[in-house]
């Protein structure tokens, strides 16, 4: 299943996300790794074997191996982070944040690609587990880096699409089933 065929299968319903689908990747100005590696870690990050499947072909076309392999890092580490920071920022004693998070995260030093596009990807997994500490953190080094604030909201939007895609096919699928 390709991008074309993952729009043809959102119910009628969905047709708002249908076009955005379309919009956000098929018209998006950002460049291809930054594009298609945010889309990767994304559809990871969904845990929609629906939406993986459909998008991941077209991913590893678009992206050179060390792209692809980062963007799927990025994803992993962003699942073990979110969860771990988000926990601390929720916790309401700030005890916890003071503590040494001995967790190993060589991965976002040294990601075999761009800098920024490794925490635009991170950024972007990160919005779609709702980690508001992971936000600011990645935002901060990307705007650092000269990343202007439309490419960060290019890539959350992209998350925020393939969420809502991942959410209603999966729920379509179970109630298929």
């Amino acid at each position: 299943m390709a991008l074309a065929d993952l729009k043809s299968a959102l119910p009628d319903y969905a047709k708002d996300l249908k076009l955005n689908l379309g919009s956000v990747i098929g018209n998006s100005e950002l460049p291809q790794q930054q594009l298609w590696g945010t889309v990767l870690s994304c559809a990871i990050a969904s845990r929609s074997a629906i939406v993986l499947r459909a998008l991941e072909p077209e991913a590893r076309e678009n992206l050179k191996p060390e792209a692809y392999t980062a963007a799927k890092s990025a994803a992993a580490v962003m699942a073990m982070n979110n969860v771990f920071y988000r926990t601390r920022h929720l916790l309401s004693d700030p005890e916890y944040g003071t503590l040494r998070a001995g967790l190993r995260m060589n991965v976002i030093g040294n990601p075999g690609v761009e800098k920024a596009d490794f925490e635009l990807w991170s950024l972007a997994v990160s919005a779609l587990n709702g980690c508001g500490m992971c936000l600011d953190s990645h935002e901060q080094v990307l705007r650092k880096a000269g990343v202007d604030r439309e490419t960060v909201q290019e890539a959350f939007k992209i998350a925020s699409v393939i969420q809502a895609v991942a959410t209603t096919l999966d729920a379509e699928a179970a109630l298929e089933g």
